[in-house]
């Protein structure tokens, strides 16, 4: 190598991920505030196919498969409800930080979800286990989520803006806080 070579300025190439639309995400923030008690509508239709898998169809397009692993005598073809909550979330958390960072004018270049959560079944799902159980008592009883981050941003806006995405997270605040819940025949 030559002096020169040796001596040329270092360049780090980075890519950033597929942004979002910026003026689309003002404008839906902007009829937030015009409207805040606007709601939306979720809909999915679960049709089960034996043992314990599941399709449920999202939309006209989307088919979600559940399954329960071979332990819990499901065939284990594909992820558990559990692990299905657990991937809305992360879904959801990285919705909001792409939101949040893309608000603030942050290009983030890369951005990975990590969840896990504490889940038992010592009632066998209702079936016969252990009754004198309380709702409270099944279910998660803890998640923990870390978020792995960069961009063109210090660490602490980066922090911030995942602190932001956790507190706004339509998922996240399901998980938190008791919603109402009506079941009933079809």
């Amino acid at each position: 190598m030559t002096t020169a070579e040796l001596n040329a300025p270092v360049t780090t190439v980075k890519t950033y991920l597929r942004p979002i639309d910026a003026n689309g995400l003002a404008n839906f923030a902007a009829a937030g505030k015009v409207n805040p008690a606007r709601r939306g509508t979720n809909k999915v239709h679960t049709v089960m196919e034996g043992q314990y898998r599941s399709l449920s169809h999202v939309g006209d397009k989307h088919c979600v498969v559940v399954d329960e692993p071979l332990h819990l005598f499901g065939q284990d073809t594909a992820p558990a409800p559990g692990e299905i909550v657990l991937s809305g979330l992360g879904g959801c958390i990285a919705v909001g930080v792409t939101a949040v960072a893309t608000w603030k004018g942050v290009k983030l270049s890369r951005l990975e979800v990590f969840l896990e959560g504490d889940i038992g079944n010592p009632a066998a799902w209702g079936a016969g286990g252990a009754l004198e159980m309380m709702p409270p008592q099944m279910g998660f009883q803890e998640v923990r989520v870390k978020v792995l981050v960069e961009g063109d941003a210090p660490r602490e806006v980066l922090e911030e803006i995942v602190q932001h995405a956790n507190y706004y997270s339509p998922v996240a605040n399901t998980i938190r806080n008791p919603v109402p819940f009506k079941i009933s025949m079809a």
